[in-house]
């Protein structure tokens, strides 16, 4: 069988390149390489017939120009801000977006998050097992019933809030086109800082680390896990939070500071806290977050690390276009 020469360009780790290679079809010969230089990307690119950029690359009209042989350009995620379209177009090369589901679900997964603790739904239910108010039933009809019979107080609401996002990558983006339904102002911080007409585009303000704590009433850590930054999401970190914000983590396994962030909590520098994500997994069973979480009117959230979904996302389906392309079928999500 002739094979298509595919070119993949990530920044995941191993794991990742991992599953995206092994699920190729067999009509492309796949080559994976992560944190490219642009030299070698130049060098590269002239016999490939497909190029796939994973979330994020810049892909300038140069590097466009040298793919000389390119048939598609395949952008695993959603942006394509970093893609000079209008460069494609000359050079009569389709570019394509895919969205990825797993990190849709994440953003999913935050939001429910967030709205758990704004609207205090384990105090509710706690409330309503121990069945303990003192006002007397009566029967409900249109001018007749018991708004709050149980008394709950601090009950809030996303609209106006200020969320602030650490780690804008794919989930990020995806998580800011959710909240702007909420009527919620977003800051965001990422390494490097997106282009104006992105942050216009996402309705996202740039903003550093310091400055997000100090004004987000909603904290969301989505920042991948690296050596360095183990366990940084420590007490000092907690520290420089807004008093009374609330704190969403659904970023890398091992950031959190579990100790710092009970201390926080249950301290009342926090409104409340949420976890996707854990310094060991699964945690101890005798680990004091779990001890914690079983007193229902603590507001804290913890999920055993299920925000993309239960079942990793086929990732064959990254490769339809490729497919269709081949098979002389449509494109879908053509952005140029």
């Amino acid at each position: 069988m002739n094979q298509h020469p595919t070119l993949i360009i990530t920044h995941r780790s191993t794991f990742h390149q991992q599953r995206l290679a092994s699920a190729a079809p067999q009509e492309l010969a796949v080559t994976v390489r992560r944190d490219i230089r642009k030299a070698e990307l130049l060098r590269l690119l002239p016999e490939v017939e497909f190029l796939i950029s994973e979330r994020e690359d810049v892909l300038d009209a140069e590097t466009i120009t040298a793919g000389r042989g390119l048939r598609l350009i395949q952008r695993l995620g959603s942006q394509t801000w970093d893609i000079d379209l209008e460069a494609a177009r000359r050079a009569k090369i389709p570019v394509c977006c895919w969205s990825d589901p797993s990190t849709i679900n994440v953003a999913e997964h935050c939001l429910m998050m967030t709205l758990a603790l704004l609207k205090k739904s384990r105090e509710c239910m706690a409330t309503l097992n121990q069945a303990a108010w003192t006002r007397q039933p009566r029967r409900s009809d249109e001018d007749t019933y018991a708004y709050n019979w149980s008394e709950r107080a601090g009950i809030g609401s996303l609209r106006g809030k200020t969320a602030g996002i650490l780690g804008f990558g794919e989930i990020g983006r995806e998580l800011a086109a959710r909240l702007r339904g909420f009527e919620t102002s977003v800051l965001y911080h990422k390494r490097r800082r997106l282009p104006p007409t992105a942050e216009a585009q996402f309705g996202v303000s740039y903003a550093e680390p310091d400055a997000i704590l100090r004004q987000a009433d909603v904290v969301y850590a989505l920042l991948p896990y690296s050596a360095g930054a183990d366990q940084s999401l420590n007490a000092g970190f907690f520290a420089r939070m807004k008093p009374g914000a609330y704190f969403v983590s659904c970023g890398g396994s091992g950031m959190v500071e579990e100790a710092a962030l009970i201390e926080a909590l249950t301290g009342g520098r926090l409104a409340g806290a949420a976890l996707d994500t854990y310094t060991f997994e699964p945690p101890p069973t005798d680990s004091p977050l779990l001890a914690l979480h079983r007193d229902l009117s603590l507001n804290l959230v913890l999920t055993p690390h299920v925000a993309a979904g239960t079942e990793f996302a086929e990732r064959r389906e990254e490769y339809t276009n490729l497919l269709r392309l081949l098979s002389g079928e449509q494109l879908l999500y053509q952005v140029a």
